[in-house]
């Protein structure tokens, strides 16, 4: 035990022992340790901050989406304007000027063929335009497919 007297043999006297026992400032920094650990990621989010109110009603953003749609019968709209698709490349190039970086979102109908959205994306990147993100809606909640008994 620390502290306690060890007889020296000699002469019978006794001395204290000079070691110091860690295990309880190891337990104690482990607590320490852990507390701060789950504290930590508190203390990031936890601050309020009122911001300011603007006075446009919509922040002008120079990178607005170029939104590309196709539906089921195969006609083309760039935003909400339908457009021929032989002025697709032309008006896409238009919005996009020289940054050949943006990305453009492209919307297909679910029952639009696929030929017809792969030869749009083909089209696209055959002149520049390779960043191209596929618009989903995101999933509903709906039955799950009944699954057929596996036959050994």
């Amino acid at each position: 035990m620390a502290g306690a007297p060890q007889q020296n043999g000699k002469l019978g006297f006794f001395r204290p022992q000079a070691d110091i026992n860690v295990t309880p400032l190891v337990d104690v920094m482990l607590v320490l340790l852990i507390i701060f650990m789950v504290t930590a990621p508190l203390l990031a989010t936890g601050v309020k901050v009122d911001l300011p109110q603007a006075k446009a009603a919509k922040p002008l953003d120079p990178k607005e989406p170029i939104v590309v749609a196709i539906d089921r019968d195969g006609k083309v709209s760039l935003g909400a304007e339908q457009i021929d698709r032989a002025d697709l490349v032309a008006r896409i190039k238009l919005k996009v000027g020289d940054d050949l970086n943006r990305t453009i979102h492209l919307r297909g109908d679910k029952d639009a063929a696929f030929g017809q959205i792969v030869a749009l994306m083909d089209e696209l990147a055959g002149n520049g335009l390779t960043r191209l993100a596929i618009v989903t809606d995101s999933h509903k909640t709906a039955a799950p497919a009944a699954a057929e008994p596996l036959r050994p």
